[in-house]
């Protein structure tokens, strides 16, 4: 009897495994994605991310784990050239980054491919936030009275950083006011010479009227929570976390691409690499690395960012998606039909 038990046992047991009860079926491979990318690419990249891995469950038959770091720009890219780490792709918010730090060493090629501009976000619970609503033009007023706080990312590390010192110095010329002394260097250790700015390594508040911290995102919630009462942050990010904001205009946001030589009048020399870099419109630009760990499906999540996928999702975050992205340097094939070469 028991050992026609065991034999009907066995029986039923290939019985359910013919039937697929058991065996779940051939499943994708699970691959992983490295992600370096600014702070300001955070949310619209989450959401990429998720639709990506829809994408690639279905179409390509992988499972793909996203480790992505968000940070300052500066830094990301340092994370390769000064700590060795390895990543397969790096966004960044200012593409001028990738030719001067990553070409040609880590990288042969990169892409332009979103815009922003410079606004000064703030809530209901910041001082004088009623006078800034009704009288934007009056801004840098407001910004210097006693008691009043504002903020921005630390320019070593953020070009949101140097980019909100460079639009306050395109103030100077658009207003014809010494307002960088005023708001800059009367509380900070940064300083100018001429329309150049100094950015030390080590950015020191000399009051408690300014606070500046890493990335873009992080000053941000200071701003949301009412311990901050203003701060000088990228449009996208200032209606991601729904902050009211005052737009500067064109001659300082350094959104117009036509005011370009305008801009240029200004620079910055930061204290972490040495680097002097001249005030231009903001354009973000990517990269897959060399030695990307997983190149291929690098390849694959560019394809998706830059084609109808990603401007639906930058459009729904509120970040200007360039047309028809540019691309410079040895362009992967893969991506040649989405994209402008540029020589």
């Amino acid at each position: 009897m028991r050992k026609a038990g065991l034999l009907l046992t066995i029986v039923l047991l290939l019985a359910v495994l013919s039937a697929g009860c058991i065996n779940p079926g051939p499943a994708g491979d699970k691959e992983t994605l490295i992600i370096f990318h600014a702070g300001s690419l955070s949310i619209p990249f989450q959401q990429l991310e998720k639709d990506f891995e829809g994408y690639a469950k279905k179409s390509l038959n992988v499972e793909v784990i996203f480790q992505s770091e968000a940070s300052g720009s500066v830094e990301a890219v340092r994370k390769v050239t000064d700590l060795g780490r390895k990543a397969d792709i790096v966004a960044v918010a200012d593409y001028t980054l990738i030719p001067q730090m990553l070409v040609p060493n880590y990288t042969d090629f990169y892409v332009l491919f979103a815009t922003n501009e410079i606004v000064i976000a703030f809530t209901e619970k910041s001082r004088y936030a009623d006078e800034m609503e009704a009288y934007p033009e009056k801004w840098y007023e407001i910004l210097e009275r006693p008691g009043v706080t504002f903020g921005f990312s630390d320019p070593n590390q953020d070009p949101c950083g140097y980019r909100s010192l460079m639009a306050i110095k395109l103030a100077d010329l658009y207003y014809g006011k010494p307002i960088f002394e005023a708001l800059i260097e009367k509380n900070t250790n940064v300083y100018a010479s001429g329309n150049h700015i100094h950015a030390p390594r080590e950015i020191e508040p000399k009051s408690s009227k300014v606070v500046i911290r890493p990335k873009e995102t992080d000053i941000a919630s200071l701003v949301e929570s009412g311990s901050l009462d203003y701060v000088f942050i990228y449009k996208s990010v200032a209606e991601q976390h729904n902050l009211s904001y005052v737009a500067l205009p064109d001659e300082i946001n350094l959104r117009d691409f036509s005011k370009a030589d305008h801009y240029r009048q200004v620079s910055i020399t930061l204290g972490s690499t040495g680097e002097t870099i001249e005030a231009s419109p903001i354009v973000y630009g990517l990269t897959v690395l060399k030695d990307a760990p997983n190149r291929e499906l690098a390849i694959e999540f560019l394809k998706f960012l830059l084609g109808e996928n990603g401007k639906k999702v930058f459009k729904e975050n509120h970040q200007d998606f360039l047309d028809q992205p540019v691309a410079f340097g040895n362009v992967p094939d893969e991506i040649r039909d989405i994209v402008r070469v540029e020589k």
